[in-house]
């Protein structure tokens, strides 16, 4: 099934070219000029990536991308023209899944584009038929139906809420999540600054995994970003 791109641009030129490019490709292509016309067509129609300026009138990129994850995690590719590094960390610490700086390459893009799709529309392989809710990975089985974790069969311990953090990465592997959207999609609260409860929930998630796998490391931290799962 054709993927659907919303591209949030203001400039027309550059909207344009990413549209020819996209298309090519054979995705459908939304555009938006303005925030608060990318967060209606969101709501509209069932777009499965959006590349967003940072830099646009009235509510800017960064704002329209914090109202998107507080609905939905739909990818997010932030384009800007601003490349230093506190620029692109804050780009992804708001919730984008990637940064691209101005100007770039448009094969780059859609490379970028193609990446992020498949990281977050994989669908891991059941072990068998009707068990959609078993996520595999090499020893390590996650059940959402059971609320249980095994490696090699052995169960591991955890609480709901870790259980509820390695459900969420292994459903998304390679995505980044920064601790905000990790804390509002498990905790089901808002965030607040100063608040290490992923860190210390991680921390401990990570010991017991590493402790039944032998030392192997499947939960990684990015820096200044986040935590993502990887394999």
């Amino acid at each position: 099934m054709s993927k659907n791109i919303l591209i949030a641009d203001d400039d027309s030129k550059i909207a344009k070219l990413i549209e020819i490019y996209l298309l090519n490709e054979g995705y459908a292509v939304y555009k938006a000029t303005n925030g608060l016309q990318a967060l209606e067509m969101m709501a509209e129609y069932p777009i499965h990536l959006v590349i967003l300026d940072i830099m646009m009138p009235g509510m800017d990129g960064l704002e329209v991308c914090i109202k998107i994850r507080e609905r939905q995690m739909t990818p997010i590719l932030m384009i800007s023209a601003k490349d230093s590094d506190m620029d692109k960390i804050n780009g992804l610490m708001t919730g984008a899944d990637d940064y691209l700086v101005k100007p770039f390459n448009p094969l780059e893009l859609v490379a970028r584009v193609k990446s992020l799709l498949r990281r977050a529309y994989f669908q891991a392989e059941p072990s068998r038929p009707g068990q959609e809710h078993l996520i595999v990975i090499q020893s390590l089985e996650i059940n959402k139906q059971t609320h249980s974790v095994t490696v090699s069969g052995r169960p591991v311990k955890v609480t709901p809420i870790e259980f509820g953090i390695l459900f969420l990465l292994a459903s998304h592997p390679g995505r980044v999540f920064s601790s905000e959207e990790i804390f509002e999609l498990i905790w089901k609260e808002k965030y607040y600054e100063n608040n290490n409860s992923v860190a210390v929930h991680m921390s401990r998630l990570r010991d017991k995994l590493e402790k039944e796998m032998g030392g192997e490391k499947l939960i990684h931290t990015v820096w200044g970003v986040g935590y993502k799962l990887e394999y």
